[in-house]
């Protein structure tokens, strides 16, 4: 048993998961549905039917009308962790799975209804977050050289690029609507922080200055607000996110200014890694956790 298979099933044992929707006007949350195993990072499909989650290595649907789930076939990739992104167009699904000659997590893409994975990283690990609004591009997080920083890539793979060059981890790169800038999170200020940067990785701007520690920027479809996850600055160390934590989500202008605290949960890894906006712009889904008695 590798360590990643370890490391489900030691959380499939310990947690329930709550697949959960958030009104952020209202703040009114309902539960989707009650897992008795670990599922993660709902993506929202662009038509408003389904989400899509990860779960024991393999990625899945759930079908909001009738909650019905099914699996995506994605062939040798059966050890996928919760970096998954969906095309624009919402007829592909980029996938990061933990290869089976290393371990390491690389980047691959399969049809959304099923089929066989296309690698586009060469280099592991990497770990997707984002796809460009055009769909030719695909921006991760990966380690090279001791040290993780963010990358892009063309959906054909090829050579990447090297867009942060900061000491210290830089993760969760997602494009904004509009493909002008790309959203991420950095430990460069000390704690981890939310940054924005122009889509070449030029001009690095801090937007929100929290005292927290503050993952994975998702924007709005429309553009307008920006939703994250924070830590108690004490609770985790500035690089860290692990699950089984107290955690809030905070909702913060796209064009910047202060943050509100949008719902308080039992959560952290595995909660929102993935863009899970709803295509109004209205309704954020995420998982909550509750451990075993």
């Amino acid at each position: 048993m590798d360590i990643h298979t370890l490391r489900r099933s030691l959380a499939a044992r310990d947690a329930i998961s709550l697949l959960e929707t958030i009104d952020i006007s209202t703040g009114v949350r309902s539960v989707l549905s009650e897992f008795d195993y670990v599922v993660e990072a709902p993506n929202w499909t662009r038509d408003g039917r389904f989400l899509v989650y990860n779960s024991g290595g393999r990625i899945y649907t759930y079908e909001l009308a009738t909650g019905s789930v099914q699996q995506i076939e994605t062939g040798f990739a059966i050890d996928c962790n919760n970096d998954h992104a969906l095309s624009p167009d919402n007829t592909r699904i980029g996938i990061s799975h933990f290869t089976f000659e290393d371990a390491l997590s690389r980047i691959y893409i399969v049809p959304f209804h099923g089929g066989d994975p296309a690698l586009v990283t060469e280099k592991g690990p990497s770990y997707l977050h984002g796809w460009s609004p055009d769909g030719k591009t695909l921006v991760y997080c990966a380690e090279r050289n001791d040290d993780y920083d963010i990358y892009a890539i063309s959906v054909d793979g090829g050579p990447e690029t090297q867009l942060t060059h900061s000491p210290g981890l830089d993760d969760g790169p997602e494009y904004s609507p509009d493909g002008r800038y790309i959203w991420f999170n950095s430990v460069r200020s000390g704690l981890m922080q939310i940054w924005r940067m122009d889509a070449d990785g030029a001009n690095p701007v801090h937007m929100f200055h929290e005292d927290a520690n503050c993952w994975f920027p998702h924007v709005s479809p429309d553009g307008a607000w920006v939703v994250y996850l924070a830590y108690d600055k004490d609770d985790v160390a500035p690089d860290d996110h692990p699950a089984h934590k107290h955690v809030e989500l905070r909702l913060a202008p796209a064009a910047g200014g202060a943050s509100r605290t949008l719902a308080r949960l039992f959560g952290g890894q595995g909660t929102i890694n993935v863009n899970s906006w709803a295509p109004d712009s209205r309704m954020l889904a995420f998982v909550s956790y509750r451990l075993r008695r």
